[in-house]
C-alpha cells in the first residue's frame, strides 16, 4: 500500500474538468516547511504537489480557492517529462480519494466551520450550523 497526505494551502483556484463523461477537479497544494539548517540559519522549503480528485462531488469547488488550507489524502504519482531545453524533470503528483478543507489565507465569509469539509467518503456538506443536540450529551 502506498500512501500520501499533504496539509498545505491551494496555489490557486481549483479547475473542474469533465474527461470521457467523469469529473475532475484539478488543484495544487503547497506544502512549506520551516526549519534551521546547520549555520542556525532560519529557512524554507516549499513542496509543490499537483492534485487530481475524480468526483462526482464538484459543489466543493466552489470552496477549494487560493490561499485556502487543505488536507487531501491519496495515492502519489511521480510524472516524468522533457522539458522544452531537452531537460528532463519530474513533478510530484496525488491521485486524491480525501479532501478536507482546513481554512487558512482567504477564509473571510465562507460557510465552513467547526473543521471543514470532509468530502472524501462521505459526501457531507459543509460543517456548522445544524440541529445537533449531541454536544448536550457530552460530561464535560
Amino acid at each position: 500500500m502506498l500512501k500520501m497526505q499533504i496539509i498545505g494551502n491551494l496555489g490557486r483556484d481549483c479547475v473542474v474538468n469533465n474527461v470521457n463523461g467523469k469529473s475532475v477537479i484539478n488543484f495544487t497544494v503547497a506544502h512549506t516547511e520551516r526549519f534551521r539548517d546547520a549555520q542556525g540559519n532560519n529557512q524554507e522549503k516549499t513542496t509543490w504537489v499537483d492534485c487530481a480528485w475524480w468526483t462526482d462531488r464538484t459543489a466543493i469547488s466552489q470552496y477549494l480557492t487560493k490561499g485556502k488550507q487543505v488536507y487531501a489524502e491519496g495515492n502519489p504519482e511521480v510524472r516524468s517529462f522533457t522539458r522544452t531545453d531537452g531537460t528532463n524533470g519530474a513533478v510530484l503528483s496525488l491521485r486524491v480519494r480525501e479532501v478536507q478543507l482546513l481554512g487558512g489565507r482567504g477564509e473571510g465569509g465562507v460557510p465552513v466551520a467547526g473543521g471543514g469539509y470532509n468530502a472524501g467518503t462521505t459526501g457531507a456538506a459543509p460543517s456548522g450550523g445544524g440541529n445537533d443536540d449531541t454536544a448536550d450529551d457530552l460530561p464535560f
